[in-house]
């Protein structure tokens, strides 16, 4: 007989999305996006960090103080690097799965690329005007969004 205790579809890739955000350098939000086919194939990763040839060592990570000595102005979210790190043709249709609801700068990417669905774990910032706005940006474009179910399943992988 097959195994009956492997993980959902759901549990896999929101673990990948955790996962990818656990390469993330920044001190305080590490996020993590995967995004996936409708035949439930991996099309691309991403995490937030800064761009590319940016070196993390030389930018800010301070959330506070004057605009151009924080990470906001530079750090790229994991939603945007998951849609950017894309090398195939297009993501209409996909599924984007990521740990933290998305500001409604990477709502206006998810929308752009054409992917249908967000599935999110935290949506710790819900009562903030930038996620309003995603929200009414995802529902305005028929972007589907649901909240990751836990299941409190404990993953161990030793490496």
């Amino acid at each position: 007989m097959k195994r009956s205790d492997y993980i959902s579809w759901d549990e896999y890739f929101m673990g990948v999305s955790v996962l990818s955000g656990m390469r993330s350098k920044d001190p305080n939000t590490q996020v993590g996006a995967c995004i996936v086919s409708s035949d439930n194939k991996i099309l691309s990763m991403g995490y937030n960090g800064f761009p590319k040839n940016c070196s993390d060592d030389e930018f800010p990570w301070d959330r506070e103080g004057d605009t151009l000595n924080t990470k906001y102005p530079f750090v790229t979210h994991s939603e945007l690097n998951a849609i950017l790190n894309y090398r195939g043709g297009s993501l209409e249709g996909a599924k984007i799965y990521v740990s933290l609801f998305p500001c409604n700068e990477c709502a206006k990417a998810i929308i752009q690329a054409g992917i249908k669905t967000v599935v999110y774990d935290s949506d710790k910032y819900a009562d903030t005007p930038s996620t309003k706005a995603s929200k009414m940006m995802l529902d305005a474009a028929g972007v589907e969004y649901y909240k990751y179910e836990r299941t409190g399943r404990k993953i161990e992988i030793e490496l």
